[in-house]
């Protein structure tokens, strides 16, 4: 199935994080995958920053320790395909075959019926690649085979319909009989999830509420992890044996409870450097939040590490500084897929040098690789949800609006597709408007279209539609078709994406009706 599916796997900064420490809830989950008579669906379900993925990350590592994981999933929103559900089940179904051989001939077979499968519907391709194949397939019924399908924040699927869908479909999986096919999901308690299992049958799934576990099991939980993460930070750093002490690390925990990404962002926080100060400066840092009664848990997560910014600066500068995070951060947030800092600063027009000074204190909160050539990622969907908060708006510089940035970067893509180095006519110098796309080499046209410009080409229509406000620039976006379609079109193609251009032109439709 090459070229059908993606990597769907977990991003370079999920493998730097922490195995789950929950044995208990562990335990319970593997023994609903064995129990014969067991659900075909496990949902776990949570608030944010309840631990979710990491659970999902240790879970497949299990599994697949034990050869027993059949295939996994992490959807990701603002990570391109991985927020979509396009190729979903085509990638499901790539994983299990290599799982599961005995279904490769059927598999093959609906591919060659049908070479663009992994196009069509999502009921197509669950179908065809995976219910038909499993049914078919004859095994000796008398050995057990288990397959646990492992499925991340399903909430962070864009479409809601697209959520339904794959929820309805999974539930058929009980019909196969050929192999006990286990399905874990994890996801926050959204309306559209929550409603596709209400149409599921009582006895096609379990459910379990991550922050309804009592709570004295999520404080032991957090004690734990805080234990042996703050034991470590103490030997880097050579700080004395009795540092921090229980004391410190139970009040650690009650600011924390249920979330376990305070306790990892806490840990993020008091082992960075780049803050100007030590662990144990850091901790009285963290510690003055605890006395906040007004401070919700996502402040007290990610307030000390933005206040840290503003430590002496003016009032003039701090003004500068809200501006500058506002652009360069909530662009961040809302891109439709990560960039590289150099590719950042072009799109946005501004130095790199002023987005890697900034990022240089934000560690603790997005994934900051060391290489140039490596993407900026968010490190957990909740910063981007404190960050969007509307009641937060005017309440701390560092609210962002959600609107006018996906403004700014619709007007930024249609600038630098209108500027020289943007669209013009054979942009790889082909010479010949009969070559096939296929016999184009990906390095020359990633040479001729850079990644900035890519980017523009492929989703600043989806940044106008969010800015709610296209009918203000209706004249300058008809400029634009006016000199460029044309070219527009040839790049994207090139791109090989002319699918999603026809559905950009429908939504410019639908924006300017």
């Amino acid at each position: 199935m090459e070229g059908a599916t993606f990597d769907s796997h977990i991003d370079e900064h999920d493998a730097r994080c922490h195995p789950d420490t929950r044995t208990d809830l562990r335990n319970k989950i593997e023994d609903w995958a064995r129990n014969p008579n067991g659900e075909c669906i496990f949902w776990l379900n949570g608030k944010a920053g309840t631990g979710k993925s990491t659970i999902s990350r240790t879970i497949a590592q299990t599994f697949a320790d034990n050869e027993e994981l059949g295939a996994s999933f992490f959807f990701k929103r603002g990570e391109g395909d991985r927020g979509k559900a396009t190729r979903f089940f085509a990638t499901i179904a790539s994983q299990l075959a290599y799982k599961i051989p005995e279904i490769i001939p059927a598999v093959g077979k609906a591919i060659e019926a049908n070479p663009n499968i992994s196009e069509k519907r999502m009921k197509d391709q669950f179908e065809k690649l995976i219910l038909e194949p499993l049914l078919a397939t004859q095994r000796d019924t008398t050995k057990i085979l288990i397959r646990v399908i492992v499925i991340d924040a399903l909430d962070e699927c864009e479409r809601d319909d697209d959520i339904k869908t794959i929820l309805r479909l999974l539930s058929r999986m009980q019909e196969i009989r050929s192999v006990r096919l286990r399905v874990f999901v994890t996801s926050r308690p959204e309306l559209p999830i929550r409603l596709g299992f209400e149409n599921m049958s009582d006895d096609a799934h379990q459910d379990l509420v991550l922050h309804e576990i009592p709570k004295q099991t999520i404080d032991d939980d957090l004690f734990t992890f805080l234990k042996d993460e703050l034991a470590r930070i103490r030997n880097e750093n050579s700080l004395p044996l009795d540092w921090p002490g229980d004391r410190a690390i139970h009040v650690l925990v009650e600011m924390a409870t249920p979330l376990f990404i305070f306790a990892a962002t806490a840990c993020r926080f008091l082992q960075d450097r780049r803050l100007g100060g030590d662990p144990k400066k850091q901790l009285q840092t963290l510690l003055k939040y605890q006395s906040s009664d007004q401070a919700s848990q996502l402040d007290t997560t990610y307030l000390p590490v933005l206040e840290r910014l503003k430590t002496g600066l003016n009032d003039r500068q701090k003004q500068r500084l809200a501006e500058r995070f506002r652009l360069i951060v909530g662009s961040i947030v809302l891109l439709e897929e990560p960039l590289t800092t150099t590719t950042l600063a072009r799109l946005l027009g501004i130095s790199r040098d002023d987005i890697d000074s900034l990022l240089d204190y934000l560690h603790s909160v997005l994934d900051v690789p060391h290489h140039p050539g490596h993407p900026v990622r968010l490190l957990h969907l909740s910063f981007r949800d404190f960050l969007l908060d509307p009641e937060k708006h005017g309440k701390t510089p560092f609210s962002v609006d959600e609107r006018k940035t996906h403004e700014i970067i619709a007007i930024k893509c249609l600038e630098l597709m209108n500027s020289r180095e943007g669209l013009r006519r054979d942009p790889c110098n082909l010479q010949s408007p009969g070559v096939i796309r296929s016999q184009i080499e990906n390095q020359r046209i990633d040479k001729c279209l850079a990644p900035e410009l890519q980017y523009a080409c492929r989703y600043w229509v989806e940044h106008l539609e969010q800015s709610k406000n296209a009918s203000y620039y209706q004249d300058r976006v008809h400029t634009f078709l006016r000199k460029h379609l044309l070219h527009w079109l040839e790049s994207m193609s090139l791109m090989g994406r002319m699918t999603e251009a026809v559905g950009m032109i429908t939504s410019l439709r639908s924006m300017v009706s």
